[in-house]
């Protein structure tokens, strides 16, 4: 950059992408961009520039790297978000801009979890109708074409934007955003009758609560596994573990397993 400080994309959507912007943005030293894909219409937007919307694939995006003088990428986009991290890991590549992921720790089963992993979504729906008829289904949006056909099934499905069809025969839809509680979510898996949880290993705090509720109620759980990151990715599991990689010191930011199961 002109003025001498670092230009820092982080690829975001995460409380912790959040994080890391909010912690880096007020330092001389760095100026950060955050973007997001704009498949949520009203994200939680961090401090620092903001822009929405894709790149346009790998070539896209190793332009526009190119075009603003980005000097570091921080790929903290959902674990999932697959495409996006092999797209920033090409890009990175072919302008030699320094890469690496921020990915909060997934989820391990404890004592009296009931968990079934699956590699995906439709594994995770041939899963089913062994294990219960109402299914709450909290996988995102996306993706629920492979539920469709289980149409003696009932499902609860909860996203924070309408899902996208063809949807299951018989499904509720619950518009809402975490964090929750165990009580909570005790309340809601009580009053729905669920038998099932079909969750994605995302890891994290924020909706963790619902596997407590699930092995308190002594529900089978159905964990979709996450994706590796691309090879050849460093990664680290939290901010402060990112400011360490970024030469920056943060007493203020404590290291901690965000990824474990209360």
């Amino acid at each position: 950059m002109t003025d001498g400080s670092a230009h820092v994309l982080i690829l975001g959507g995460t409380t912790q992408a959040r994080q890391l912007a909010e912690t880096l943005a007020p330092r001389p030293a760095f100026r950060v961009t955050t973007s997001f894909a704009g498949r949520v219409a009203h994200p939680r937007t961090p401090t620092g520039d903001v822009r929405v919307g894709g790149f346009g694939g790998p070539a896209g995006m190793a332009a526009w790297l190119r075009e603003h003088r980005v000097d570091t990428v921080i790929d903290a986009t959902h674990p999932f978000a697959a495409e996006i991290s092999a797209n920033a890991a090409r890009a990175a590549a072919d302008t030699g801009v320094t890469l690496f992921a921020l990915r909060r720790p997934g989820w391990h089963a404890g004592p009296g979890d009931h968990w079934h992993g699956a590699a995906d979504l439709a594994e995770a729906a041939a899963l089913l109708p062994a294990l219960g008829t109402r299914i709450f289904l909290t996988t995102g949006r996306l993706g629920l074409a492979a539920f469709a056909g289980l149409d003696e099934l009932h499902f609860l499905v909860r996203s924070v934007e309408a899902p996208e069809p063809p949807l299951p025969r018989r499904t509720e839809v619950l518009l809402d955003r975490g964090p929750y509680t165990v009580e909570g979510e005790t309340a809601l898996l009580r009053a729905h009758a669920i038998d099932v949880l079909v969750t994605k290993d995302s890891g994290g705090r924020a909706t963790a609560a619902k596997l407590t509720a699930a092995r308190d109620l002594g529900l089978p759980v159905v964990v979709v596994r996450r994706p590796p990151p691309p090879p050849g990715v460093p990664v680290v599991s939290d901010v402060a573990g990112a400011l360490a990689r970024l030469g920056v010191e943060d007493p203020s930011v404590s290291r901690g397993a965000a990824g474990t199961c209360p």
